[in-house]
């Protein structure tokens, strides 16, 4: 069955950094985008970051929410089945719990169905990031 484990959590302090692991098993990694999102305290779930690619550099895509823009990147390690976030220059408003996400079909898709929470058919547990000094 799919599984989904994230890690790599913790406390980071304000312009800190944070590398977020997701473990993925149970289907073909490369076949399906992935996304990050997370939920703050009190507020609903926000899409992050997504990726997908056909397992060359020519067809990888990444889309970013305008508040992790050239803070975040996305990647993943095919060979690894692991997809992963890095965080750097972190804000107390990056405090949520992260959560990483297969889409419920493999095709290729533009922003505008990445953003759209409901396309998405597993999600993992989530790992809590806290940036606070």
């Amino acid at each position: 069955q799919v599984q989904l484990v994230e890690s790599g959590g913790g406390l980071a302090q304000p312009g800190g950094s944070l590398r977020l692991s997701c473990a993925a098993s149970g289907f073909t990694f490369t076949s399906y985008a992935m996304s990050w999102a997370r939920q703050a305290p009190g507020k609903g779930l926000e899409w992050v970051s997504g990726f997908h690619d056909d397992g060359y550099d020519a067809g990888r895509v990444t889309y970013y929410a305008d508040s992790v823009k050239g803070r975040f990147t996305i990647s993943r390690d095919n060979a690894k089945n692991t997809l992963y976030l890095q965080m750097n220059s972190l804000k107390p408003e990056d405090t949520a719990l992260y959560y990483c996400a297969k889409a419920s079909d493999p095709n290729i898709a533009t922003m505008g169905k990445f953003v759209f929470l409901g396309w998405y058919d597993y999600w993992g547990q989530g790992t809590q990031v806290t940036v606070s000094s």
